[in-house]
């Protein structure tokens, strides 16, 4: 099997199902799937697995604000609602799920990490070693590795190893890719899953998940950036030669635009979250000083008259909140080092990227080509669930199969020291094990 996330024999390879749950700001998504081999496909080749969507379920997010729990009861009823309705539409109970991670102001670091080979060959002990040497430089009080990714090898002076199993040298290297979290975040988060009867199979960084569902492969390859732009927080990652990279978030999202449109135009918040969807745009149109919006001002009865304001009013507090968006996340990009990586492709995700006018204004902002990213290659998704709102949702179940190396190999070592489950082994837990 290459280490890079390639592929097992195709008789090793098994069905098997898997839950995820994404919860979000402004949603709690939960989606039980069949993973089934999958065929040589041409299009998305790094996929092992074709993934069937059985059941579905999504609630409206309580009790989470920009992805950190703050009300452990009303976080737990969301998520216990998302997670029954998706067990009665597939028939069957759940006890363990994979789950995104978007709070803990989630860090990217690259270590390296060297052993002495002594002129063998590198054995699948070795490989374990030197990746275990490079995580544990990432091992922090107060923070927990949520990924420890390797980017690649290195046999004595020779770089850009992808598989160095069975290869001769003196020395062995690895570049990786290690990202952390702050941990009581990621603790509450399972403590809320805990308190549903529920474990936590795996913790994965949203901007991962969004990006391994929303890019194609010559993106992956090439290089590229997923921006997930959600209710709560804004989160972006990098990809290049097929490996993730580089991630970073900010606690912005959809839902500061909706809170600005009520304090500017003094109405009710559900009232602001209509008019952003149903009139809202990040560009200015040149009919937008004729045109009249209705506005029911906050504290008003049924007798008051509505105000009547011009739509620029409303696109001028929308562009202000998203222009400072991108601009924050261009900066970001560029200090990151890897903004060459990215070259021209961007990608938007998430639910705050269906905004009018969007992709123009972060084309104009990011100086790159962008596009409106939606989740891919996996079937059976009801219409409503297609859109980039899905993507993070969609990207947890793709993510055992291009992460195979990650959960066999770095198990122990990023194995949260969590409340809770404490590591116990699942029927799932399992099967990921051998299967990928």
């Amino acid at each position: 099997m290459s280490l890079l996330g390639g592929r097992k024999d195709g008789d090793s390879r098994r069905s098997g199902i898997v839950t995820v749950l994404d919860v979000g700001s402004n949603k709690v998504c939960c989606i039980v799937a069949m993973l089934k081999p999958a065929a040589d496909s041409q299009l998305l080749r790094a996929r092992t697995h074709q993934a069937r969507v059985i059941g579905i379920g999504h609630q409206k997010s309580q009790g989470v604000k920009s992805g950190v729990v703050v009300d452990l009861d009303r976080a737990e009823h969301a998520v216990r609602l998302a997670v029954d309705a998706a067990e009665r539409m597939a028939g069957l109970t759940v006890d363990s799920l994979i789950v995104n991670l978007t709070a803990g102001r989630l860090k990217s670091q690259t270590f390296s990490a060297t052993i002495n080979l002594g002129g063998h060959e590198a054995s699948a002990g070795d490989i374990k070693r030197v990746l275990a040497a490079g995580a544990k430089q990432a091992l922090r009080a107060e923070r927990e590795v949520v990924h420890a990714l390797p980017v690649a090898f290195s046999l004595d002076a020779e770089r850009g190893v992808r598989d160095p199993s069975g290869m001769v040298g003196e020395t062995l290297g690895v570049d990786m890719h290690v990202l952390t979290g702050d941990a009581a975040p990621l603790r509450n988060l399972e403590l809320c899953i805990n308190r549903s009867h529920l474990s936590v199979e795996r913790m994965v960084a949203t901007p991962y998940a969004s990006g391994l569902a929303a890019l194609v492969d010559d993106e992956l390859e090439m290089g590229a950036a997923c921006i997930d732009m959600g209710g709560g927080t804004t989160t972006i990652s990098v990809f290049a030669d097929g490996k993730f990279v580089h991630a970073d978030a900010i606690p912005i999202g959809g839902n500061h635009v909706t809170m600005d449109m009520a304090k500017g135009l003094s109405t009710r918040l559900e009232d602001a979250e209509r008019l952003k969807v149903m009139h809202g745009s990040a560009l200015p149109g040149s009919s937008d000083d004729r045109d009249l919006v209705t506005i029911q001002p906050i504290g008003a009865d049924e007798t008051d008259v509505p105000l009547q304001v011009p739509r620029s009013v409303m696109t001028r507090i929308i562009r202000a909140r998203i222009e400072e968006t991108l601009e924050i996340l261009r900066d970001r990009l560029n200090k990151s080092g890897y903004g060459n990586a990215v070259g021209k492709r961007v990608v938007l995700t998430g639910g705050a990227s269906q905004l009018a006018g969007l992709p123009e204004a972060a084309r104009r902002i990011l100086g790159r080509n962008v596009r409106i990213g939606r989740p891919l290659g996996v079937a059976g998704l009801p219409e409503a669930a297609k859109g980039p709102a899905f993507a993070a949702a969609v990207g947890l179940l793709i993510y055992p199969q291009v992460a195979s190396f990650e959960i066999n190999q770095l198990h122990n070592i990023s194995r949260f020291r969590m409340t809770g489950t404490g590591g116990k082994l699942h029927r799932m837990s399992q099967w990921l094990k051998d299967s990928f």
